[in-house]
C-alpha cells in the first residue's frame, strides 16, 4: 500500500521515472517504464534487480551488444491477423531490422548462459524464425522498396517499363532539339514531369506548333507544358505497366502476410522479449549514471544504510562540480522511528525524502545509489506525510491536511509499515500541536511502525529520548561558520539554532534577549546545552581525526626509516665486501712484487746498478697500487654519494616544486649577468648581440635573423673573440637565405581560409600552410573551412590526424567560430 495518491510525485520518484524512460531506445521499452510499479514480493524484487545488475555489466563490459532498430512490430502483427490484410511496404522494412536486431541479441545470449543467467531465463523460449527473415530479404531491399526479384512478373513489368522509359526519354529529347531549332522552345528548356507523364515546356504562343496536349501551364500563363501526340500511347502503356506492378506487389504482400499469419503467435512474445531488454537496458544505464548498486535485503521491514544518497541531488551537485553529503541510517525493531531535529535549511526534508525515495526505488526493482556494505528490508505499506495539501474545494486547512493524513496512519500502519512524516506537528498552536503530535507519535510507537520523523518541537525530543523503539537525530549545524553540514547523527536532539540564525540576519539584540526572557531560562538553557553537547562533540571528533592522521603519517615516517636503515645496512655490507675483495688483490699484488725485486736483486749478485732498477721498479709498483687504492676508495666514495643522492632524490620528491625553485634560484646566482648590446656566444657556437632579455629567455640577432633563446645557453665574449670567429668561419650562402626567412615569418598568418573549394584543393592549400608553418615554428594555427555539411571540416581533420607534425586538432571557441573553424596545435 502506497499513501497518498501523489506519493510519486511528494518523493520525486516520477523524476526518476522520466529518467530511465530516457534512455529508451523505443516506445515498448517506455511502456515498460511507465508500468514500473511498487511490490512486496521479495522473489520478484531480487529477479528484477539481479536482470538489471546484469545489464550493468552489459552496458559496462560488452560493446558488440546490439541497441539499434529496436521497432515495436507487435501492432503490424496484430492487425494481419485478419484474412486479407497485408503489411505496407515501410512495415516490411521495420518488420525486417527488428527482427534482425532480435535475431542479433538471441545470438549474444545464446553464448553467454553462465554469465547471465537472469537475462537467459528470461530469454526463455523466445523463438526467431529465419524463414521469415529470408522471406523478408528476398522481397524488401535494404533501401526500403520492394525487390525486382520479388517476383518473375514484378522483374518482367519493370524490365519492360524501364525499357519504355528509356524510349520515350530518347524520342522526347529529339523532339525537344527539334522544337528549339524551330525556335518554338527556349534554347535552356528541358524535359520536365506533370502528373507523372514526360513533357516540353514550350512558350503559350507556339503551343499549336508542338502537336500533343497540354497538361499545365505556368503561373503567369507564359509557359505551356505539352506531351507530343506521338509519345501518348508510349506514355498510357507505361502507366498500364505501373498499375500492373502495383497489382503485382499487393499480391506479393498478401502472399507475404499469408506466410507470415501462423507464426505471429510466436512472433509476439519475441518483441515482448525485445520490450523488457529495451526496459532493462534503461535502468542499467541510470543505476550506472548516479553510481547505484544491488543492495543485499531480506524479507523484514528494516534499514541499515550506509553513504546513501539522494539520486537527483547526486546529477544536480554532479553537473556544478559538487559532492552530495551521504546519510547513514539504521532502522530495526529496537530502533524503530528516528526523529530528526535540527536548523532549517539543515537537511531534514532531504533526508526524509532520500529514505522514501530509496526505499520506494528498491521496491520498483531500481538499483539505489548505497554502499555496498548496506543492507535493505521490505515493507507492505509506505506512507508519507510531506507538503502542504491545503484544499479549498474540501475546506481543509494546512493542518487539517496534516490531521487526516495522521488519522490514516493509525488507521493503516503497522509493524511492516514505513512512515515518513515532514515537519510533525506544526500549522497549529504549538503548544497543542506538540500535545498531539506527542499522542500520534506514542500510538505509531506502539503499533511497532517503522519510520523517519522531522521536528522542531521540543517536547517531542524529551519524549523520543524516553520511549523505547524511538531514538533521536540530529542534523548537524557548524555554529562558528553558521553553516549546516548535512549530516544526520543519530543519538542525540538537534538545536533549531533560532537564536543564532535570527543573531546571523541581523535582528536587534534587544528583540533576542526579550524573546529569550520570555520563552523561560529552562527552554534557553536546554537549547543551549544542546548547541554546547554539538560544540564539544564536534571538537573532539575532530580531535580524534588528527590524532589518527599523525598516528598514520607516523607510521609511514618509521616505516621509511626502517626501510633507509635496513638499505644503509645493506649498502654497508656490500662497501665493506669489495673493499676487502680490494684489499686481498692489493696485498697478494705487492707480494709479487716484493718476491720479483729479491729475485732480481738476488741474481745480480747485489750489483749496485741492478739493484737501483729494481728498487725502482718497486717503487713504481708501490706508486702504482697507493694510487690504485686512493682512486679505489676515490670511486666508492663517488658510489657511496650516489646512494646517497639515490635516498635524497627519493625523500623530496613530494618537494619537488620548492627544490626546483631554489635550483633555478641558484643558477640565476651563479649565472653571469646580461645586458642589453652584449655579443654573446651560444652553445651551437653562433655568435650575436642581445637585443632584448629578461630572468629566462633573451632575443638574440643573428646577422639578419632574431631568435629567442634561453639564458643558460647564452656565454658572454668580448668583440675581439666575437671579431676572430666571425673571420674564422667559412663563409656561406645563407644570408639571402636567413632574410627570406625573415620575411616569409613577417608575411606568414596563423590562419587560411578555404571556404568555397574543393576537397583536394583545399587539402593542397593546407599541407602547404603546415610545411611553411613548420618552417617558421609556427605551432598554433586556424583553418577557416565554414560549417555547411561537414564534409570539407571531415575532410581537412581526417588528414590532419595522418600528419606526424599535428598535436592536436579540434573546433574552435563557440565564441570565436565554433566547428566553423578548426584549431591546430603542431608539435614541434
Amino acid at each position: 500500500m502506497i499513501y497518498p495518491e501523489n506519493f510519486e510525485s511528494k518523493i520525486k520518484f516520477d523524476k526518476i521515472r522520466q529518467l530511465i524512460s530516457n534512455n529508451c531506445l523505443s516506445d515498448m521499452g517506455r511502456e515498460l517504464v511507465s508500468d514500473i510499479k511498487f511490490s512486496t514480493d521479495a522473489g520478484w524484487i531480487g529477479t528484477s534487480l539481479a536482470e538489471t545488475s546484469e545489464f550493468m555489466r552489459i552496458c559496462q563490459e560488452e560493446e558488440n551488444f546490439p541497441v539499434s532498430y529496436y521497432h515495436d512490430a507487435r501492432p503490424f502483427l496484430l492487425r494481419i491477423k485478419v484474412e486479407g490484410l497485408f503489411l505496407e511496404v515501410n512495415e516490411l522494412v521495420v518488420l525486417k531490422n527488428s527482427l534482425e536486431s532480435l535475431n542479433a541479441i538471441m545470438r549474444f545470449f545464446n553464448t553467454k548462459q553462465d554469465v547471465y543467467p537472469h537475462l537467459v531465463a528470461r530469454a526463455g523460449d523466445v523463438r526467431v524464425f529465419p524463414y521469415i527473415l529470408q522471406r523478408l530479404d528476398s522481397i524488401v531491399s535494404k533501401f526500403g522498396t520492394i525487390k525486382d526479384t520479388a517476383s518473375p512478373a514484378l522483374g518482367n513489368i519493370r524490365h519492360s517499363i524501364a525499357k519504355k522509359q528509356s524510349g520515350i526519354s530518347r524520342r522526347m529529347q529529339s523532339l525537344l532539339q527539334k522544337a528549339q531549332e524551330e525556335g518554338w522552345a527556349d534554347k535552356d528548356s528541358n524535359i520536365a514531369i506533370r502528373d507523372g507523364r514526360m513533357v516540353i515546356p514550350v512558350p503559350a504562343a507556339f503551343k499549336r506548333k508542338l502537336n500533343g496536349i497540354v497538361h499545365d501551364e505556368s503561373t503567369t500563363g507564359k509557359t505551356s507544358y505539352i506531351e507530343p501526340a506521338e509519345i501518348i500511347e508510349t506514355n498510357n502503356e507505361i502507366r498500364e505497366l505501373q498499375l500492373e506492378e502495383k497489382r503485382e506487389i499487393t499480391r506479393i504482400l498478401r502472399q507475404f502476410a499469408d506466410d507470415l499469419r501462423p507464426y505471429i503467435y510466436d512472433l509476439i512474445p519475441a518483441y515482448d522479449f525485445m520490450a523488457f531488454v529495451d526496459f532493462a537496458r534503461a535502468k542499467a544505464l541510470f543505476a550506472i549514471r548516479v553510481n547505484a548498486i544491488v543492495p543485499l535485503f531480506e524479507d523484514t521491514p528494516s534499514m541499515l544504510w550506509y553513504r546513501a544518497k539522494h539520486p537527483l541531488l547526486y546529477l544536480s551537485l554532479k553537473t556544478n562540480g559538487k559532492e552530495v553529503v551521504p546519510l547513514d541510517i539504521e532502522i530495526n525493531e529496537d530502533q524503530r522511528i528516528i526523529l530528526i531535529s535540527g536548523p532549517n535549511a539543515g537537511g531534514k526534508s532531504v533526508c526524509l525524502q532520500t529514505a522514501g525515495l530509496l526505499q520506494y526505488m528498491f521496491q520498483c526493482g531500481v538499483p539505489v545509489p548505497v554502499e555496498e556494505s548496506s543492507k535493505f528490508g521490505i515493507f507492505h505499506k509506505i506512507l508519507i506525510d510531506m507538503g502542504d495539501e491545503q484544499s479549498l474545494e474540501n475546506d481543509l486547512s494546512t493542518y487539517s491536511s496534516h490531521l487526516v493524513n495522521m488519522k490514516n496512519f493509525i488507521r493503516y500502519a503497522s509493524q511492516d509499515t514505513l512512515i515518513l512524516i515532514d515537519e510533525f506537528g506544526t500549522g497549529t498552536e504549538p503548544m497543542l500541536g506538540g500535545a498531539i503530535a506527542e499522542a500520534i507519535l506514542n500510538a505509531l510507537n506502539n503499533n511497532q511502525t517503522k519510520g523517519v520523523i522531522t521536528t522542531h518541537y521540543t517536547n517531542l525530543k524529551h519524549f523520543a529520548s524516553s520511549a523505547p523503539g524511538i531514538a533521536n537525530g540530529a542534523m548537524l549545524y557548524d555554529s562558528h561558520r553558521m553553516l549546516p553540514l548535512f549530516q544526520l547523527e543519530i543519538g542525540k536532539p538537534g538545536s533549531s539554532f533560532a537564536f543564532e540564525i535570527a543573531k546571523k540576519i541581523g535582528l536587534p539584540k534587544e528583540i533576542l534577549d526579550d524573546a529569550a526572557s520570555k520563552i523561560g531560562e529552562d527552554r534557553v538553557n536546554f537549547d543551549k546545552h544542546l548547541k554546547e553537547i554539538l560544540r564539544d562533540k564536534r571538537y573532539w571528533e575532530e580531535k580524534r581525526k588528527r590524532i589518527h592522521e599523525n598516528e598514520k603519517r607516523l607510521e609511514e615516517v618509521l616505516e621509511r626509516y626502517k626501510k633507509e636503515l635496513d638499505d644503509a645496512s645493506k649498502l654497508r655490507k656490500t662497501i665493506i665486501q669489495e673493499a676487502q675483495e680490494k684489499a686481498k688483490e692489493l696485498i697478494s699484488g705487492a707480494n709479487k712484487t716484493i718476491e720479483n725485486t729479491i729475485r732480481q736483486i738476488k741474481e745480480s749478485q747485489a750489483e749496485k746498478e741492478q739493484t737501483r732498477l729494481a728498487r725502482q721498479t718497486f717503487e713504481e709498483e708501490k706508486r702504482r697500487l697507493l694510487f690504485s687504492e686512493e682512486e679505489e676508495e676515490e670511486r666508492l666514495k663517488r658510489k657511496i654519494e650516489k646512494l646517497k643522492n639515490r635516498e635524497k632524490k627519493q625523500k623530496e620528491k613530494g618537494k619537488r616544486s620548492q627544490t626546483s625553485t631554489s635550483e633555478e634560484t641558484d643558477q640565476q646566482q651563479q649565472a653571469p649577468t646580461f645586458s642589453k648590446g652584449d655579443l654573446v656566444q651560444l652553445d651551437n657556437k653562433a655568435v650575436g648581440e642581445i637585443i632584448e632579455i629578461n630572468e629566462k629567455n633573451a632575443v638574440i640577432a643573428l646577422g639578419g635573423l632574431m631568435t629567442t633563446v634561453k639564458v643558460e645557453r647564452l656565454s658572454k665574449i668580448s668583440n675581439s673573440a666575437a671579431k676572430k670567429i666571425t673571420q674564422n668561419r667559412t663563409p656561406r650562402p645563407s644570408s639571402n637565405y636567413l632574410e627570406n626567412i625573415s620575411q616569409k615569418r613577417m608575411d606568414f598568418k596563423p590562419e587560411i581560409d578555404v571556404r568555397g573549394l574543393r576537397g583536394d584543393e583545399a587539402l593542397m592549400k593546407v599541407s602547404e600552410f603546415i610545411d611553411n608553418a613548420v618552417m617558421l615554428n609556427m605551432k598554433d594555427l586556424r583553418i577557416l573551412h565554414g560549417t555547411g555539411t561537414g564534409v570539407l571540416r571531415q575532410i581537412i581533420r581526417d588528414f590532419l590526424k595522418t600528419n606526424p607534425v599535428v598535436g592536436s586538432c579540434g573546433d574552435e571557441h563557440v565564441q570565436m567560430g565554433g566547428s566553423g573553424i578548426t584549431v591546430v596545435k603542431l608539435d614541434i
